[in-house]
Parts: C-alpha cells; sequence; structure tokens
C-alpha cells in the first residue's frame, strides 16, 4: 500500500455513527429507474423593462429548450413583490414557489447592473425558500446561468448567481453565457441574431439538458446525506424510547 493510500477498513472513525454511514457504490445508480416525462424546466430574467434583454435571452433559452423536448415555463417577475413585503400567500409568490417544485431545471438570467445582478432577480431567488416542510424546492436540481449586459462582456453577474446556486443547493452547471452589448444582438423583432454570443446560448442550453436528463432520476441517491440520516435516526430513536414509557 502506497504511502497516501488508505483503505477504509483500517480507518479509525470514532466519532462516525457506523449505523448510518453509507459507501456510495457503483450498483447504487443500477437501482434508479428513469423518468419519462418531459425534463421541466423554470426560466427566471431579471428586468421588468418594456425591451428587456434579459428576458428576450431567456426567450430564446427556452426555444432552445423546448427544441431538445423539455417542457418550459418563464415567469414572469412584474407584480411580485419585496421579500418580505408581504405575505407567503401572496399570488405571485405562490405562483413563484409551485413552479420551482414543479421544475427539474432552472435558467437564471440577469442584467448586469452597478456591478452586480438585478434587485428584481435577487428577490425571485430570495421568495423561494430552501425547505418547505419536507420538500426542498431548488436541492440537486440543475441551474444554468446567463447576463446581459449594455456594455463589455463582464461575468459579475453569473458569478454571483453561481454562488447563490451553491447556497440554494442546486448543480450549476460549468457552462455559462454573458452577452456583451445586448442591444446589438437582438433585432426588431426581439429574436438574437447569429454570433458567437447565440452558439453559446445554444451549448449552455445542450449541457443544461444533458445535465438534468443525467442527474434528475438520482436526487433522492445524491442528496442522501449522512447528517441527514443521523438526525433522523435520533428521532425515531427517540419516538421509539417514548412508546415504551
Amino acid at each position: 500500500m502506497g504511502r497516501d493510500s488508505v483503505s477504509h477498513q483500517v480507518i479509525d472513525l470514532p466519532n462516525i455513527d457506523g449505523s448510518q454511514f453509507k459507501v456510495p457504490l457503483p450498483t447504487d445508480f443500477a437501482k434508479v429507474t428513469a423518468s419519462t416525462h418531459r425534463p421541466r424546466f423554470l426560466l427566471l430574467y431579471g428586468s421588468i423593462r418594456e425591451r428587456s434583454y434579459s428576458r428576450l435571452l431567456t426567450m430564446e433559452a427556452a426555444r432552445l429548450l423546448e427544441a431538445f423536448g423539455g417542457e418550459v415555463k418563464v415567469y414572469d417577475p412584474r407584480g411580485l413583490p419585496l421579500p418580505d413585503g408581504e405575505p407567503d400567500t401572496h399570488p405571485k409568490v405562490v405562483e413563484l414557489r409551485e413552479l420551482a417544485n414543479w421544475s427539474e431545471g432552472m435558467v437564471w438570467c440577469s442584467p448586469e447592473r452597478h456591478g452586480a445582478m438585478t434587485g428584481i432577480m435577487k428577490a425571485q431567488i430570495d421568495w423561494i425558500p430552501l425547505s418547505q416542510g419536507a420538500i426542498r424546492p431548488t436541492q440537486g436540481k440543475t441551474l444554468a446561468v446567463m447576463e446581459v449586459s449594455g456594455g463589455s462582456q463582464s461575468f459579475n453577474a453569473v458569478n454571483q448567481m453561481r454562488v447563490l446556486g451553491r447556497w440554494m443547493r442546486m448543480l450549476t452547471i460549468p457552462n455559462q453565457s454573458s452577452v456583451a452589448k445586448a442591444y446589438q444582438e437582438f433585432d426588431e423583432a426581439g429574436r438574437m441574431r447569429s454570433s458567437a454570443y447565440y452558439e453559446r446560448v445554444v451549448d449552455v442550453m445542450e449541457e443544461l439538458f444533458k445535465f438534468t436528463l443525467l442527474t434528475r432520476d438520482l436526487l433522492p441517491f445524491l442528496t442522501d446525506r449522512y447528517s441527514e440520516r443521523r438526525e433522523a435516526g435520533a428521532e425515531l430513536s427517540e419516538r421509539m424510547g417514548q412508546d415504551k414509557l
């Protein structure tokens, strides 16, 4: 055995609960039943201007995902209140949360404003909770991030959204899109012109679709955590102990 090679059979782990410690095996993936429905995608954009370039870019992404075979829903952020400005029973909040629960993958597209994503973009994400009872609306779902800017190409907004995606426990794909001088990239009808920027959007949506197909049926396995198994086991033991009183 090499100097840096360690067998799990000889590791001393005194803090580990052996009843909840599982070794992942390739055969675990063979137990998964493949879904037959079309992959479901929720698309969010971060501007409510009449000619919103983040919305136009989002609609191009929607067309591509539908062409790949996905079912796509685009959320309209108009009328969504600021986080905590209204109760979570507000119709626009309920709509957003239902779409988040329904989706298997997401696309977030924001303009870059003052070196950051817009407040409109952030407000939508802030209204999506990490958990709703036993439901976790975003955990383990795929995510693609895109941005538009009025000047030179930048990556501030997509980098911020990647941080948020990680915080929301999502699988953010490696590829991304950043469209510079967006006002030059769309025609009068709002369709994106042929360019390297457009081809990157195609690449990103193709990658998102593949990652979604690859992972959507594996969520229970991929998000099964030692700490949560241990917590659930402790709660079960406590309930059983109370039943015997």
